[in-house]
């Protein structure tokens, strides 16, 4: 016999009073402690005075959500995988899905920026007590790029239609990664959906510069976007900041006349017919000495 119907939602409870059913949070919780992820919290989490304490006892909400997420969860009613068995044993100060969900939507756009805080100073102490980046004394690379995110509903605070037409928040990130190491978020900017992708870029990358170089990048520094972030203010922050920089030269008008003036003979094909040129001389001051584009474009 087979099912004609999958199945619409799965979940687990665990009613016996002796069974750990996340026991691996244990030394997940216990290095956010060690590294004072809960005192930032308490520091520079602010949230308006409410009559039903939404915005109360910030730090025990907050490491709530975060060992809800390392055990798997993705929406606020999974937060309710905490408080089965003997979790309350192992754990002080789980909060329950309601309250945790009461929490989040007490965030006004602005006070994102307190998260944001407590992330900038938490890494660095992350990386002191754990090998995150390993090889960043050598290399280490910075990636910019923004994300839209779809949002449902009327009242979500900064929604808007951005380039990709979808009603969303738009979040500028900043990675951090090396040859050694899987990437990691070192910062994060939440804005209105509409927002481009350039505006605020060059604060950005300086504060994802410093926060690199905060979690161990001294050495070789290369940060990398996309044409969205081809313009002097980007580039100045990463000078200023003793960093490299790989950025896609936007095609504007002078690139394409410059890429016109290039003689047939002067391409080198490579990658399936793709060419690649590299004379300075020939572009425009203050231009990116790499240029890729078809032969003949």
């Amino acid at each position: 016999m087979r099912s004609s119907h999958a199945a619409a939602a799965v979940s687990s409870a665990f009613d016996d009073p002796n069974l750990i059913a996340y026991g691996g949070l244990e030394p997940v919780v216990r290095l956010a402690e060690r590294c004072g992820l809960p005192a930032l919290a308490g520091e520079h989490i602010r949230l308006p005075a409410s009559k039903d304490g939404t915005g109360a006892f910030p730090a025990a909400k907050l490491m709530s959500l975060v060992g809800g997420m390392v055990a798997g969860a993705d929406s606020v009613e999974d937060m309710d995988r905490l408080r089965h068995g003997a979790m309350g044993r192992l754990f002080c100060g789980v909060r329950a899905p309601s309250t945790l969900g009461s929490f989040l939507r007490s965030f006004t756009h602005g006070h994102v920026k307190q998260l944001h805080a407590v992330a900038r100073r938490f890494l660095p102490e992350l990386a002191r007590h754990t090998p995150l980046l390993p090889g960043a004394d050598q290399a280490a690379y910075v990636d910019i790029d923004d994300t839209i995110r779809r949002t449902y509903g009327y009242a979500k605070q900064g929604t808007g239609y951005g380039y990709s037409k979808v009603k969303g928040l738009n979040a500028l990130l900043g990675i951090v990664s090396t040859p050694l190491s899987a990437p990691v978020i070192a910062a994060t900017r939440l804005r209105k959906g509409p927002s481009n992708s350039a505006r605020g870029a060059a604060a950005f990358v300086a504060e994802t510069i410093r926060t690199a170089r905060a979690c161990g990048a001294s050495g070789l520094l290369v940060m990398r976007a996309d044409s969205a972030f081809y313009g002097a203010d980007v580039i100045n922050a990463c000078r200023t900041l003793g960093a490299r920089f790989s950025v896609t030269v936007r095609m504007n008008a002078s690139v394409k006349a410059a890429i016109a003036r290039i003689d047939e003979d002067a391409w080198t094909p490579i990658n399936g017919g793709v060419g690649y040129w590299n004379r300075p001389n020939t572009l425009p001051a203050g231009r990116r000495e790499r240029i890729t584009a078809a032969p003949g474009s």
